[in-house]
């Protein structure tokens, strides 16, 4: 980054918008567009400037990051005219970066970065792991699929966010957040068995999991989760119907590589279960409700 650079950032929900303010925290220059307009407007008190549409944030900047909601939203809003106004990419300065930190099919990734290589643009994908905490406390890890210098040139921006490692050229960052969410999605599920097999046996599932902190079961999933799934707080952090994107694109994926994961198939379906029951905008906690109605608990 350039002394005096701004960064655009284009998506300011519950995560982007944590993340706008810590670049600012951190004394980069800082332009933001949202779909919702008040999202953004919420930010100026920050020092984060605002753009009417999405291609006057990246004119003249010298990194832009996406954070939307899927593939599909980023393909439209970088390439498309829309509601967002004109499309991003060729609104961009030659030499500029773009970073793309949604969470993303590996193949959309790729296709992106040939796109924005093609324009004289430096491209990184980079989704992060840690949830609307993890973007608050700037403790997000990211992680990064592109060329070396690209990544180089954006760790300052980063660390202002959270921990970044570089997995490997472009979409490798996306493989790296998907096998994360394959642990989380699973975990998720394994901690509201373990809380309903509790509370079916007859214990207090909250005084189980106060027991199982720090032993070998203990993890940020419990710990956290297993705190909302004990007082029935489903607020999101992270929704439900987005974890299940993740975990369809990651069963896609394994088709296309012969990967046979049977664990993620079953977390998968219950997944599905959970948004068909009307729970996908609940924080993705909520599969411990999908388990409550097959043992009959509710």
């Amino acid at each position: 980054m350039k002394d005096g650079g701004i960064i655009g950032f284009i998506g300011t929900g519950i995560m982007g918008a944590p993340m706008a303010k810590n670049l600012a925290r951190a004394g980069f220059k800082v332009r933001a567009w949202n779909r919702s307009a008040s999202k953004t407007q919420a930010l100026l008190e920050f020092g984060i400037e605002t753009a009417p549409t999405a291609a006057e944030v990246a004119q003249d900047c010298d990194a832009v990051i996406i954070m939307l909601s899927d593939g599909p939203t980023c393909d439209h809003v970088l390439h498309e005219t829309g509601e967002h106004g004109a499309p991003v990419l060729p609104a961009m300065k030659i030499g500029a970066n773009l970073v793309v930190m949604s969470s993303i099919p590996v193949e959309t990734a790729r296709d992106q970065g040939e796109k924005a290589t093609a324009c004289g643009i430096g491209y990184l994908d980079a989704p992060v792991s840690g949830g609307e905490k993890g973007a608050t406390d700037a403790t997000l890890a990211i992680m990064a699929g592109g060329e070396q210098s690209v990544f180089d040139a954006l760790v300052p921006a980063f660390k202002a966010m959270g921990r970044p490692t570089r997995i490997g050229p472009a979409g490798t960052g996306q493989l790296a957040k998907l096998a994360n969410q394959i642990i989380v999605g699973n975990t998720l599920a394994t901690v509201a068995e373990a809380l309903i097999f509790a509370k079916m046996g007859g214990a207090d599932p909250a005084a189980v999991r106060a027991a199982l902190l720090g032993g070998f079961a203990d993890s940020t999933i419990l710990q956290q989760h297993g705190e909302r799934m004990c007082v029935g707080n489903w607020k999101p952090g992270g929704f439900s119907r987005y974890q299940l994107k993740d975990l369809r694109t990651a069963m896609a994926f394994a088709e296309t590589i012969n990967a046979t994961l049977p664990v993620s198939k079953l977390t998968t379906g219950l997944y599905e279960d959970t948004v068909e029951h009307g729970d996908g905008d609940k924080d993705q906690s909520a599969v411990y409700l999908e388990l409550a109605r097959l043992n009959g608990l509710i």
